[in-house]
């Protein structure tokens, strides 16, 4: 049966691809395809085409009635998809009437971002539980059981998680389950946009570094309709070069999957499609079709019509390294564990007392100079004059007296002075400023100050890596160190000259490949040598990591209480009269940055500070502001 192309595309269900589609009434112009613009905008009749992706091309935005003031109206308008803005996904009113509706509609794969949440209207009744009304649940994967397709399900109910299925075939009321995480415009075109749906978004947060204009009305937090744009990607007989097809092309088409030898298109692969493959299928001789631009490889690696060999896919090690300077925006590398070049240590800089006690290491004292001065209204608490230097030793608590006896914790110190030590004691909710002291003038590589210091920590590069023509690190003023962390790569080298292989990341760079016969593979890829390369990522790539990785990690351990407001006022009225005093000159020529985040425990452990307490910290700045500094 004939279809308009938007009627296919309404009713593809994506997990189906590839499909074969032959025209049944196209738009002829004197050959079997023209292009304009980028999309493939006239098909013959009788043309036959395999439809291999169907992507988002453009995301049109609209601005709900009543977000902004007045009887201002703006018409639809592009959101680049690079937009820096975070938004809250609104739960979709209108009722999924099937599973199998949903598993069409909605992105459903591996992880928290593919396994969304709905509830039914009503009970529903399985063979061993009952799912009550307006219960979440969680669907996390398609799976095919003795020949038929269900969906495997979850609740959680008193903490405790129970699995069961749902044939697709089973109908019904489902709704969304509103989602209170927080999404980037890249994570809601990749799984929160229902297919043929419009999503209703709220903008939370917009980044001011962004270079491009501003599309919102000024101060414009409001909620948002989001409009996908969509295009066709597919192969033409005996063509190797991708088409792109608006579903608005008006041509009728017939699905001839079923009865037509596939055989003679190409085989085109993404870099996810190469993901998908097991690790028995590799190697593979591929020739690449497209490559996406601004790659950091060398060109004679990968570029169009050169044919490379995959070895293998596997999980790879990179330190996530940010650079240091006061100014943004800042740069953000991986480096892998094979770059040759060597380090120096340069000083961290800590904001609170509550920094010490998590930076601290058994492998090393922290020797720190005060750049902050901080009095106290307690005699059990130690003041702080600029200049003052400390080895830190450990946590405990103590009492002080404060309207009765009360507890709080402490940093103990050793304050140095010309010819002797003594205790210090610091409370953890000091606000106060600290600069390490390196002692330290080894030169590291960078396998060796990962297994010997914790994260994270400043270095530099001292001896830049000779390898490599351009060494982007030996160029920066200075680099934070910050978690190890594991990615996905593919291994590749030149099929005509394989001496060596490179690593390339399957999640930061688009790739499409034709798979070519071959009889006469290389030598095995362990026999090759293996080259890693230094990646800078966009600071959305960095974030994005962080997010990930912090997902993995246990809790942080509970923040410090800073003292009363009462107390707080106490110590500001008693200081109003104290004057700044100026950093000594020995300090002025340390390069330091104030972390972004939280310094991980002793234990490797990346432990960020919580949204409270940050808040904490920002009222204590806020009364800066308004009473003069705090000491």
């Amino acid at each position: 049966m004939a279809l308009s192309l938007e009627e296919f595309v309404y009713s593809l269900d994506l997990r189906t691809l590839p499909r074969v589609l032959e025209i049944q009434s196209g738009i002829y112009f004197e050959g079997s395809v023209y292009e304009m613009f980028g999309n493939e905008c006239c098909l013959s009749t009788g043309e036959v085409i395999k439809i291999t992706g169907l992507k988002i091309k453009k995301m049109m935005a609209e601005i709900c009635e009543g977000a902004i003031g007045g009887s201002e109206s703006l018409k639809p308008f592009e959101l680049p998809m690079n937009f820096p803005g975070l938004f809250k996904v609104m739960a979709d009113k209108t009722p999924y009437l099937s599973i199998e509706e949903i598993t069409r509609t909605v992105n459903i794969g591996p992880g928290r971002l593919g396994q969304p949440c709905f509830y039914h209207l009503k009970d529903l009744k399985l063979q061993n539980l009952i799912i009550k009304q307006g219960e979440p649940i969680r669907f996390n994967s398609v799976e095919e059981i003795n020949g038929e397709m269900l969906m495997n399900c979850g609740v959680v109910r008193n903490h405790q998680s129970h699995s069961f299925m749902l044939p697709l075939s089973q109908e019904g009321e489902f709704y969304e389950c509103e989602d209170e995480h927080i999404y980037t415009l890249k994570e809601i075109v990749e799984w929160k946009i229902p297919k043929n749906r419009t999503r209703t978004v709220k903008l939370t947060d917009f980044s001011n570094k962004w270079d491009s204009s501003n599309p919102f009305p000024e101060d414009f937090y409001g909620t948002l309709i989001l409009k996908p744009v969509y295009e066709i990607q597919g192969v033409l007989k005996f063509q190797k070069d991708i088409v792109r097809i608006l579903p608005s092309l008006d041509v009728e088409v017939k699905d001839i999957t079923d009865s037509y030898d596939a055989n003679w298109f190409l085989q085109l692969l993404s870099t996810d499609d190469l993901f998908e493959m097991t690790s028995k299928e590799f190697p593979v001789v591929a020739e690449v079709i497209e490559i996406s631009q601004g790659n950091q490889l060398p060109q004679s690696i990968l570029q169009r019509e050169k044919t490379i060999v995959i070895h293998k896919k596997y999980q790879a090690s990179r330190i996530l390294a940010s650079e240091i300077r006061s100014n943004f925006p800042k740069r953000h590398f991986l480096i892998p564990i094979s770059y040759k070049g060597k380090f120096k240590r340069r000083p961290r800089e800590f904001p609170t007392a509550y920094d010490l006690q998590i930076a601290k290491s058994k492998k090393e004292t922290l020797h720190v100079v005060a750049t902050k001065a901080f009095h106290t209204l307690h005699k059990e608490l130690s003041p702080v004059s600029v200049g003052d230097q400390f080895l830190v030793r450990h946590s405990e608590t103590t009492e002080v007296v404060f309207e009765g006896t009360r507890k709080v914790n402490i940093l103990t110190c050793e304050k140095l002075l010309s010819k002797t030590h003594e205790e210090a004691r610091l409370p953890l909710y000091m606000e106060g400023g600290f600069v390490e002291v390196i002692h330290d003038k080894k030169q590291y590589q960078i396998s060796e100050l990962c297994a010997q210091f914790c994260w994270p920590f400043n270095v530099k590069v001292a001896v830049r890596d000779l390898s490599i023509k351009d060494d982007i690190l030996a160029a920066t003023p200075g680099l934070q160190l910050e978690e190890d962390i594991t990615d996905s790569y593919l291994l590749i080298s030149d099929f005509a000259n394989p001496g060596e292989c490179w690593e390339i990341p399957m999640s930061r760079l688009n790739m499409t490949v034709r798979l070519v016969n071959s009889s006469h593979l290389p030598a095995d890829a362990g026999l090759l040598q293996v080259r890693s390369f230094v990646e800078e990522i966009t600071e959305e790539q960095y974030y994005m990591m962080r997010r990930y990785e912090s997902s993995l990690s246990h809790p942080p351990p509970r923040p410090p209480k800073h003292p009363s407001a009462e107390e707080m006022k106490l110590t500001l009225l008693s200081l109003a009269e104290d004057t700044t005093v100026n950093l000594p000159k020995s300090l002025k020529s340390h390069h330091v940055d104030r972390p972004r985040k939280l310094h991980p425990n002793e234990s490797g452990q990346d432990c960020r500070a919580p949204i409270g307490f940050q808040n904490d910290l920002a009222d204590v700045e806020r009364q800066k502001n308004k009473h003069g500094p705090l000491q």
